[in-house]
C-alpha cells in the first residue's frame, strides 16, 4: 500500500494548522498556565489565527505550488478555511479533534483503499477467487480503523490512540518486505 506525496503533504499541512490552533489557546480556561503537551483542552475556546501558505510550505518543506492545490482541495472539502489579504491565510474549519487523518486523505486522494480503481466491496472475481474480495475489504477496514480513529489533534499533541501505538510498538511493523 502506498500513501501518495499529496496525502502525506496534506496531513503534514493539516497537522501544522492543528498545532497552530492548539498553540493559540495558550492556556486553559482558568488561565492557570500554558498548555501541557497531551493535555485535553477544548479547541472551541479561541478561533486560531490564519497561517499563510508560504509559512506552511517553508516550515514543512513542501513545494509551495504543490501545497496550493492541496490547500484548495482541503478548503473545498471543508477541512480548512481561507482568507486573502492582510491577516489572511489558512486555518482549520473545525476543531482539530473533530477532523480525522482519513478526512484529510480522502479530501486530496479520494477513497482510502482502491483495487484497480474500484472499491473493494464492488469487485467481482471468479468463485474460486472470492476470498480476495474478503481480503481487500478487510484491508480497507484495517486502514479505516487506524486513519478514521486518529484525529489531527492527536497527531499534533503526540497523543495517538492506544491501538495505533500498539501496532507501531510491534517490532515486526518496522520490518520491510514481511
Amino acid at each position: 500500500m502506498r500513501i501518495s506525496a499529496r496525502a502525506d503533504y496534506a496531513v503534514r499541512a493539516a497537522v501544522f494548522l492543528a498545532r497552530g490552533s492548539l498553540d493559540e489557546r495558550g492556556s486553559d480556561e482558568q488561565g492557570s498556565g500554558p498548555r501541557v503537551p497531551g493535555e485535553r483542552v477544548s479547541a472551541k475556546q479561541v478561533p486560531p489565527q490564519r497561517i499563510s501558505g508560504e509559512r506552511i510550505a517553508s516550515e514543512q518543506g513542501i513545494p509551495a505550488s504543490f501545497l496550493e492545490g492541496i490547500l484548495s482541495a482541503l478548503r473545498k472539502a471543508g477541512i480548512v478555511e481561507s482568507r486573502r489579504g492582510a491577516g489572511g491565510g489558512y486555518r482549520l474549519a473545525a476543531p482539530a479533534g473533530e477532523i480525522s487523518v482519513a478526512d484529510v486523505i480522502r479530501a486530496v486522494d479520494g477513497p482510502l483503499v482502491f483495487v484497480r480503481d474500484e472499491r473493494p466491496s464492488e469487485l467481482e472475481y471468479p468463485a474460486a477467487d472470492s476470498d480476495l474480495v474478503t481480503l481487500w475489504v478487510a484491508l480497507r477496514a484495517s486502514v479505516r480503523r487506524v486513519l478514521d480513529d486518529t484525529s489531527l489533534e492527536q497527531l499534533a499533541t503526540g497523543d495517538l490512540p492506544a491501538e495505533v501505538r500498539a501496532l507501531a510498538d510491534d517490532p515486526s511493523s518496522w520490518i520491510s518486505g514481511r
